[in-house]
């Protein structure tokens, strides 16, 4: 089995994904962009930057010519590699999958591949909730049945991602669950009991006080200021708690004054790099995610949940229904402060099992992930021949 997968650019999340992959058949992975520090600096995490870890090491993969006037991976237009075409014909390949169809890359790749009979795979995160404009829901009811029959197959990656290819009228034989996941035993090795001891240390944070974590861009399609009301809310109730907030962007200055303004006492991270979030897990007692529908799932989650934190989500958050549940976590309305204090309490006050954590995020791995791709592979990949050009 040859399988071609079509990314925009390397992504801390996919990396494990690709490595697992390449040890159950030959993957090349081709990439559309390569995003410079400032770039991704500019994408809400408050400064430039490289990630800490390789996420191109152990797979094949090469970069392709992006020849968009404005190279980026977050517009339609900021990738356009017309030589996907030929690469693929190229390769030989029994299957190629796209990480979606919002970039030329991927409308390109899929073209090409039906123009030589390669049949195409695609796993995305997309979910009805999303907030969208009217003219814009009622083009995609009419465009969007017939546009994703051009898929063989659909990876969901969770309950709102199935629900949004049954919306559609993709046919049920064609999906396959290929869950949202991190490296689950990367995170709960690092996330240790004394890691947790010399960051609370660290912070002056004292053993009795539950400190809440928010990891993300702070911008405000996150929230993060639900999280400082919440917990000024349970402390006016004799709580003791503090909040962590792993991370950086436009509203630190905000979330700054607004704790202040209300007595709560905030530790600010900053931007943390991959290598430092197992520590900021371990040393909360939840993950507090309060986002607004844009939030199409929030990994996140599944790093705290590795790490054994249990979790607060909102329930526009795509990842809620699979993963924030009793009684791993708590699902409250989205921009209900009291609704999110009253979710934290419940938490603080019912705990769940460290045997229900890791059953939970067992069913999120990357090997289920990977079992996933390699099934609808095998049941629509063509015979290892080449195609002519």
């Amino acid at each position: 089995m040859k399988i071609a997968v079509v990314a925009s650019h390397p992504i801390q999340y996919q990396a494990p994904i690709f490595r697992a992959l390449a040890e159950r058949c030959a993957l090349q992975v081709f990439f559309a962009h390569r995003a410079s520090p400032a770039e991704q600096g500019a994408a809400g995490f408050g400064g430039a930057f490289d990630w800490d870890v390789d996420l191109t090491e152990g797979y094949d993969h090469s970069f392709l010519r992006n020849v968009a006037a404005a190279p980026n991976a977050s517009r339609f237009y900021g990738c356009d590699t017309p030589e996907i075409g030929a690469r693929l014909r190229e390769g030989r390949f029994s299957a190629a999958l796209v990480m979606g169809w919002h970039l030329k890359t991927y409308v390109q790749t899929i073209l090409s591949a039906k123009m030589t009979g390669l049949p195409v795979m695609v796993r995305g995160d997309s979910q009805l909730s999303t907030p969208r404009s009217a003219l814009k829901r009622v083009v995609k009811e009419a465009a969007y049945p017939p546009m994703l029959r051009f898929f063989d197959a659909a990876l969901y990656v969770g309950a709102r991602s199935r629900a949004y290819y049954e919306h559609y009228r993709f046919p049920a034989q064609k999906l396959y669950f290929a869950p949202h996941c991190v490296d689950n035993m990367w995170f709960s090795q690092r996330a240790t009991a004394a890691a947790r001891d010399e960051l609370r240390a660290t912070l002056g944070v004292a053993e009795e006080t539950t400190l809440l974590l928010f990891a993300g861009k702070l911008a405000p399609r996150k929230r993060p200021l639900d999280v400082i009301e919440a917990a000024a809310r349970l402390r006016r109730t004799g709580a003791a708690v503090e909040v962590m907030v792993a991370g950086d962007g436009e509203l630190r200055d905000a979330l700054q004054q607004a704790a202040e303004a209300t007595g709560v006492r905030l530790h600010m991270l900053g931007f943390c790099n991959q290598t430092r979030m197992p520590q900021a897990y371990a040393a909360c007692d939840m993950l507090v995610l309060p986002s607004s529908g844009e939030e199409t799932w929030g990994l996140v989650v599944n790093e705290a949940l590795a790490s054994g934190r249990p979790v607060v989500v909102s329930d526009q958050c795509g990842s809620a229904p699979d993963l924030a549940a009793p009684p791993c976590g708590r699902i409250f309305a989205a921009g209900d402060c009291d609704a999110l204090a009253r979710a934290v309490e419940s938490l603080m006050a019912h705990p769940p099992q460290q045997t229900d954590l890791v059953e939970l995020i067992g069913r999120y791995s990357v090997s289920e992930t990977v079992n996933a791709i390699m099934r609808a592979a095998d049941a629509i990949a063509r015979p290892n021949r080449s195609v002519a050009a």
